[in-house]
């Protein structure tokens, strides 16, 4: 259904008016009638609409021309479902941030909302295990990429998505180490905390670890966890196989999601890591 955003702005002021003067039920007529004009007046409550026109980003090459031209990995074609499509076009900018990751830059992807900040670090660390399972390296467990979120909101849907992309795909493992209540000790506790917060609604594979003793036996290869808890994992002893010693040496990539929010303490935390 289309909304004229005029009539619809116009709507909501004059429901938002008609509530402010209910919930303030001046007795005095000639306050009632003061009230009613200062929250009529213009741009009192409301200031627009305002109205922004965004062109659509460029399209380039898709996975399957970034691997017909070298770039990435044949394995994409097994790899690739309708959650990362095998044909479609990427945007301009994720082909330009693809190319550099896969070459060994580092990078700061800055673009804006929707348009793919995602798929231009989560491709080039897919592309990076898919080789690796080439060398036969791959089923040696260690973190190979840390994915850094300033709140565990956001690292629940980078799950999501990682669920979909990787349901068919079991050679690579993930797993999401942030509260005890969202990642449970126990490898039974967490099938139970998954199941009593997703039901049906999102796929249970196996090669998401959910626990946290899962993670510390053998880490995965995708970690995605907040500041706050990577600080305290980098303290705490029974994590130092994320870390240290023989499944500690495989560490790749840190990818920082939404970098401009770090400052302070914080920045310190991160940048120094």
């Amino acid at each position: 259904m289309a909304i004229h955003p005029l009539e619809t702005t116009e709507k909501i002021r004059s429901t938002y008016i008609n509530y402010l003067k209910t919930i303030k039920p001046f007795q005095d007529e000639e306050l009632r009638k003061e009230f009613a004009q200062a929250i009529e007046a213009q741009d009192m409550l409301v200031k627009g609409p305002l109205l922004q026109i965004a062109l659509p980003y460029k399209k380039d090459l898709s996975i399957h021309q970034l691997v017909d031209e070298g770039v990435l990995s044949p394995r994409f074609e097994q790899l690739c479902s309708n959650a990362l499509q095998y044909d479609r076009p990427l945007y301009a900018h994720q082909v330009k941030a693809i190319r550099k990751a896969v070459s060994g830059r580092n990078l700061v992807v800055s673009t804006g909302t929707g348009s793919g900040k995602t798929e231009a670090f989560l491709i080039p660390i897919l592309d990076y295990l898919l080789r690796e399972q080439d060398a036969g390296t791959l089923s040696q467990p260690g973190v190979r990429a840390l994915l850094l979120y300033p709140m565990n909101a956001l690292a629940n849907d980078q799950m999501k998505r990682l669920r979909r992309i990787l349901e068919k795909y079991q050679a690579i493992t993930f797993g999401r180490y942030i509260n005890i209540q969202e990642t449970p000790e126990t490898k039974a506790q967490a099938k139970t905390a998954f199941k009593n917060m997703y039901g049906d609604s999102e796929p249970d594979i196996d090669n998401e670890l959910k626990s946290r003793e899962e993670m510390h036996a053998a880490p995965p290869h995708l970690l995605a966890t907040n500041y706050a808890m990577l600080e305290y994992l980098l303290l705490r002893p029974n994590a130092t196989n994320l870390f240290d010693g023989e499944t500690g040496k495989h560490w790749h990539f840190i990818i920082l999601d939404e970098a401009h929010v770090y400052d302070g303490a914080n920045a310190t935390l991160q940048f120094q890591i």
